[in-house]
């Protein structure tokens, strides 16, 4: 006949398992207790953790290859997502849920601790899955806009970098309230200390402040063709604190985010079109008619040459040894080479028509005149006695 003996349950259940089973004289070494727990229900939780844990494991690793063949017919869905979160479970956390699954056959002592236990790596997983789900959105974002806007990467990363501080943060405080420790005086410690590390690294974090408004505003992308101050090159590279920039030259140009952003940047992959002023000077002798067929000729050179459009040519000024006449036109394309492609062909199409018309380009020149006054010899002097010339 079974008695319940005690009111306290932890021992009424230790009671009744030694009541129902009935262990051979060989084997009541088992009855022992360890930590609170028999040696009987610590091997019995060793038998479950043995089998439980390579179960959970097989049973992840089947689901997570399910949703793979799910996702090679439908790439870029959820299931893609889920599959890949899956793969992202860490074997820490399966061994822990098999640890907690195993202690149930434990004093609820044991079972309250492994909870507790669990409850953090579940946070903790929880905060790698949220971290590579970010990561997946902006990448299947960034894969879908780079194509139009090529600074789309700097951004995304940003973005990424962002929304993993948040997660890990929230996760921190999470898991530290889970363990029972106030994270308010925490909260207002981490303010004040906060406040004090601002204060110590502001260049850094103006730095910081900058790249988030480069990347925001994007006054420029990377590929983009800048020009700050006296420096140009292509744009490589827009990091938390520096943006590095590839010089004609060859050199890697690199700059302070805070700085760059207080200067006048000149962005030339943002031009749709480029406006062209260039002047050339004839000679004087050119003669009337000729200098009026010259902007008539100019305009039909400039609407012949691709990628152009003609704006004016006008015999501009009465130069010092030129008459000078000023031609603008727009290239319809920014690229600098198109550009100096066309100026070249223009050139050339002008120094041809100029020479059949039998009209000479100025160059610089000075006439020198020379008055030589002739030296008068006094009355009664010698004339041999005089200098010469």
């Amino acid at each position: 006949m079974i008695r319940l003996q005690t009111p306290d349950e932890e021992e009424a259940v230790t009671f009744l398992l030694s009541e129902l089973i009935e262990l051979p004289p060989a084997l009541r070494f088992l009855e022992f207790e360890l930590l609170g727990s028999s040696l009987l229900n610590w091997a019995v939780a060793a038998a479950v953790l043995t089998v439980a844990h390579p179960l959970l494991r097989l049973l992840i690793s089947l689901l997570a290859g399910r949703l793979e063949k799910m996702a090679l017919r439908t790439p870029g869905r959820l299931d893609e997502l889920a599959a890949s979160l899956l793969r992202e479970t860490k074997g820490l956390m399966v061994f822990v849920l098999a640890l907690w699954i195993a202690s149930l056959t434990l004093s609820p002592a044991w079972a309250g601790r492994m909870w507790m236990l669990v409850q953090v790596a579940i946070l903790i997983q929880g905060a790698l899955w949220a971290s590579r789900g970010v990561t997946w959105v902006l990448e299947r974002y960034r894969l879908r806009q780079v194509e139009e806007d090529p600074g789309v990467a700097t951004a995304v990363g940003a973005m990424g970098f962002l929304g993993r501080v948040a997660v890990w943060t929230i996760v921190l405080l999470t898991a530290l309230a889970a363990l029972g420790f106030e994270i308010g005086p925490a909260l207002a410690g981490l303010g004040v200390g906060g406040i004090a590390i601002a204060l110590a690294v502001q260049n850094i974090l103006g730095d910081l402040f900058a790249s988030l408004s480069i990347i925001f505003d994007r006054p420029f992308v990377i590929g983009d063709f800048i020009i700050v101050g006296e420096q140009l090159g292509t744009v490589e590279h827009v990091g938390l604190k520096t943006t590095r920039v590839r010089a004609l030259s060859g050199e890697q140009l690199i700059f302070s985010n805070s700085d760059l952003l207080n200067s006048r940047v000149r962005n030339f992959k943002r031009m749709d079109e480029r406006r062209i002023v260039f002047r050339f000077g004839v000679q004087y002798d050119t003669g009337y008619e000729r200098l009026r067929r010259i902007p008539g000729i100019v305009d039909e050179i400039v609407r012949g040459v691709e990628n152009t459009r003609f704006d004016r040519a006008h015999f501009a000024e009465f130069a010092d040894s030129a008459l000078e006449f000023e031609v603008v036109y727009h290239m319809l394309v920014p690229d600098f080479n198109s550009y100096m492609d066309a100026q070249q062909e223009i050139n050339l199409e002008l120094y041809r028509r100029l020479e059949e018309m039998e009209v000479g380009f100025a160059f610089p020149t000075r006439t020198v005149h020379l008055h030589v006054e002739k030296l008068e010899v006094p009355a009664g002097s010698d004339a041999s006695d005089a200098p010469e010339g």
